[in-house]
């Protein structure tokens, strides 16, 4: 496969839509929270998935599907997927879903970073460095200066947040960084799929939170998390990862956070602290500032080429 492109408008209206999927995530799962556990609607959404991407790996390419080596790295971005989703289940029971989801959406920090020791065409430049030291202030100011108003579980769990960011962004470097770079994103997805649905049923059963509630809401919420988010929103973003720079999608997704935060506050009325407010627009300010140093560059140079 060929080098990965910059952005094009094509690139940046999808990642435009999936922003919006991924932004309304954290607030499904919550909706239904007091019928189905956070952790069992992930591994829920998890398994289903994995039995349609494992179907549509197998008539791909066989019996011979596992046997290209891609095995290993698809063991450690399941690991890390189930990780993620594991912290992103437990911190929704402790903070909000508008905390979670700008938590959450720092990953695309962390795989910058970790693309940049990794790939020489995925060095940062002076300006996204200082964009990365921003949105790391914003979330230092988010936690420092929550205050009395925010509870020692909010703060765990805005904590869980950012491991679940952490975690995200491994994801996008060992996936980069491994023959799953070029595999078909429907396999990609199955191995993390798979062994994360696998790792949090086992933590369900262990937890005793096994039990659900199944009404028409809860259903048609379980779909849309199976269906749209896990299933077609992760294949359009593999997909777009074996296409363009990784850096660059990663940085775009700094959408997510506000759809988030605006779907939070309008459909579960959740509050907003000032020192949270000021730390968020950091962070978001602070990802824009590597993103857009980057489109801008990308246009100017080849205007002057």
């Amino acid at each position: 496969m060929g080098p990965r492109k910059p952005l094009d408008l094509f690139a940046f209206s999808v990642m435009v839509a999936l922003c919006l999927c991924w932004g309304f995530q954290q607030i499904a799962v919550k909706l239904i929270a007091a019928d189905v556990t956070p952790v069992m609607q992930m591994a829920l959404r998890s398994g289903m998935a994995s039995l349609v991407l494992g179907a549509v790996t197998f008539r791909n390419e066989g019996r011979g599907a596992f046997a290209d080596g891609t095995l290993p790295a698809g063991l450690l971005v399941g690991l890390l997927f189930g990780l993620e989703f594991l912290f992103i289940a437990q911190g929704l029971v402790l903070t909000s879903a508008s905390h979670m989801v700008v938590f959450l959406y720092s990953a695309p920090i962390f795989s910058a970073l970790g693309l940049h020791l990794r790939f020489r065409e995925e060095r940062l430049k002076v300006l996204q460095w200082i964009g990365v030291l921003v949105a790391f202030g914003g979330i230092a100011v988010s936690f420092l200066g929550a205050g009395e108003q925010v509870s020692g579980d909010m703060l765990i769990g805005d904590a869980m947040g950012l491991l679940a960011g952490l975690a995200w962004g491994l994801t996008t470097v060992a996936i980069r960084g491994s023959r799953l770079s070029d595999a078909p994103a429907v396999k990609t997805l199955f191995y993390q799929v798979a062994f994360a649905g696998v790792m949090l049923l086992g933590i369900a059963f262990l937890r005793g939170e096994t039990a659900i509630n199944l009404t028409p809401t809860v259903a048609l919420n379980l779909g849309f998390q199976t269906i749209v988010i896990t299933l077609i929103s992760y294949v359009i973003w593999f997909w777009l990862l074996r296409k363009y720079l990784a850096s660059r999608l990663s940085i775009l997704s700094f959408l997510t956070p506000l759809f988030g935060v605006v779907f939070s506050v309008a459909i579960l009325h959740e509050p907003l602290e000032p020192a949270f407010v000021a730390g968020a627009l950091l962070v978001l300010a602070g990802i824009s500032l590597v993103s857009g140093a980057e489109l801008l560059r990308d246009r100017f140079g080849r205007a002057a080429a």
